[in-house]
């Protein structure tokens, strides 16, 4: 390969490889790492077991005081119904209102 100006070489000892994304991140534990650089540029190549953590949904203080001020509820099932909503509120509001 460094015939073709390739130059192949691992990085090692690599403990995990995470990959942000809005939706969640891809995370590799133990993973296998080459670094391959060819006219100048370098390309990582990545094996190993992937699982996904889906992203946590932020929820701001003020978001869960006004549900639970409109549902009538505790603030702790506010946020409950905040984190299973995704964050929407008015949907929040409907399903502890409905219970």
């Amino acid at each position: 390969m460094k015939k073709l100006g390739m130059n192949v070489e691992p990085i090692e000892d690599v403990q995990s490889i995470v990959i942000k994304t809005p939706k969640g991140n891809y995370v590799f534990d133990s993973a296998e790492v080459q670094a391959m650089t060819m006219q100048g540029s370098t390309t990582y190549q990545i094996t190993g077991d992937i699982r996904f953590e889906p992203a946590t949904v932020e929820i701001p203080k003020e978001d869960i005081t006004m549900v639970a001020a409109s549902a009538k509820v505790p603030e702790e099932k506010a946020k409950e119904a905040l984190v299973a909503t995704k964050g929407d509120i008015a949907e929040a509001i409907m399903r502890l209102s409905s219970s």
